[in-house]
């Protein structure tokens, strides 16, 4: 029988500085040495090594709007996202609970990418063979992290818009009693972790900027765990607004459109079950060829943006690899509400930055065969990239037939996968949802007591 492998608790992975002495430095140690030592679960989080919340703050010249665009980057985190913390967290709680045992488990991630490469990443180091359901139309390279963490794939039809079809191809591996779902979907250890790691992280990086608070939190849901973390901004900051960011060819939340697109991780075509709609202020659509010639401007085009935008040369080397195509649809979201609620230079609008550009270079050779750039239209790219949008692409989602439409459709899709009504009627309750964030405490005590043990 395998060993209990441990991994940290919410609060050390808000603060490793709280971890063991010894423990932090073998965490340290495991991050510039070997990637798949198990010592990495205690590099879960937004910081760096100097303790700060890894961010970047976006030039001005380049966002076009007065206030301070403050990205948080997720490309550090261990397996190159953000989305492991999620993963970790499910896998954690289902250990805790005993639905999850080493040895005589085998974990099962649907995903469309990043949360898949976490499930792979995380079972591998507790010791768990993995297998990772998802479109069979995502990019080559989050197949090839997968199998390189050993998790096995099983591949749907279509892409990043038919996630139903994942659900229903989850559905039958629950008849197997050793297959445990680590589920983002449906599973609210993935709102714990965002809202209490994610939300105290932005809450901290925004800080040092305007007048320190969050006017504007903006995430693209996929599975909206990230949006979860508006949550603990609002509570800090009841006048913060949240706005959830999807693609115009595929708008579920804006008017329960279907489509495909190409920003892979977000836009599948349902609200999750743990989407907490009722702090969702507003619906932003963006274009999905926006965010992959703003990926490929940032990333292959810095040298020739910045004497446009104004800026000396060099200004923009500092984010490549940064950024993944969702973090430029999150970018692009984070820019236009903030031109469309004037905000100021004392106002702060926090995004995320789920992953890099490591796992997009074959996103951009296929927008390089279907649009290729010219010098001569590198300014009119500029233009219709990151000057785009209007306020016909936004949705006001605070009137509460708007809430009944995106509940309604949640029951819709959600009582198809086993959920009673009278238990989806209780998300209509935000008591539901500071409920489940309470569980934080206790769910620490008895990992720190399992941990004592060993």
């Amino acid at each position: 029988m395998n060993a209990f492998v441990p991994g940290p608790t919410y609060a050390e992975m808000l603060d490793p500085a709280t971890l063991p002495s010894a423990l932090r430095k073998k965490a340290v140690a495991a991050a510039k040495g070997d990637e798949l030592d198990p010592a990495n679960l205690f590099n879960i989080t937004w910081r760096g090594p100097d303790h700060s919340v890894r961010h970047v703050v976006l030039p001005k010249e380049l966002t076009g709007v007065k206030a301070n665009i403050v990205v948080m980057v997720g490309h550090f985190f261990p397996s190159g996202s953000h989305k492991v913390g999620p993963a970790y967290s499910t896998l954690m709680e289902g250990e805790l609970t005993g639905e999850i045992e080493p040895g005589k488990s085998t974990t099962i991630g649907p995903s469309t990418g990043n949360f898949g490469i976490g499930v792979a990443y995380v079972s591998r180091l507790k010791g768990y063979p993995a297998i990772v359901i998802m479109p069979e139309g995502m990019s080559s390279e989050r197949y090839e992290r997968i199998r390189q963490y050993g998790g096995e794939l099983d591949l749907t039809p279509g892409s990043e818009s038919d996630v139903i079809l994942v659900l229903e191809r989850t559905q039958e591996y629950r008849k197997d009693p050793r297959n445990k779902m680590l589920a983002q979907f449906e599973l609210l250890p993935n709102y714990r972790f965002h809202r209490y790691v994610t939300g105290r992280s932005a809450l901290e990086a925004a800080k040092p900027y305007g007048n320190g608070r969050i006017a504007l939190f903006a995430a693209a849901p996929g599975s909206a765990g990230t949006l979860a973390a508006g949550d603990e901004v609002k509570a800090s900051y009841p006048e913060c607004l949240i706005a959830a960011l999807e693609p115009q060819e595929c708008s579920t939340l804006f008017n329960n459109g279907f489509g495909s697109h190409r920003i892979e991780g977000i836009g599948d075509k349902m609200v999750t079950l743990i989407h907490n709609v009722l702090t969702t202020d507003y619906v932003i659509l963006i274009h999905d060829d926006d965010c992959v010639m703003g990926l490929e401007l940032l990333e292959r085009r810095q040298h020739g943006i910045e004497p446009f935008l104004g800026l000396p040369a060099g200004s923009l080397q500092c984010f490549q690899g940064l950024f993944g195509v969702s973090g430029i649809c999150n970018i692009l979201g984070a820019i236009r509400m903030a031109s469309f609620l004037d905000l100021g230079p004392q106002d702060n609008v926090v995004t995320i930055a789920t992953d890099g550009f490591d796992r997009y270079p074959s996103v951009l050779a296929d927008l390089e065969r279907r649009r290729p750039l010219r010098v001569s239209e590198l300014d009119a790219r500029i233009e219709e990239v990151f000057r785009g949008g209007g306020p016909e692409d936004i949705l006001d989602v605070r009137p509460q037939q708007q809430k009944e439409r995106l509940f309604g459709y949640k029951k819709d899709v959600w009582t198809n996968f086993g959920y009673s009504p009278p238990y989806l009627e209780s998300m209509k309750s935000q008591s539901f949802w500071d409920a489940e964030f309470s569980k934080v405490g206790e769910i620490d005590s008895n990992l720190l007591h399992t941990r004592g043990r060993m």
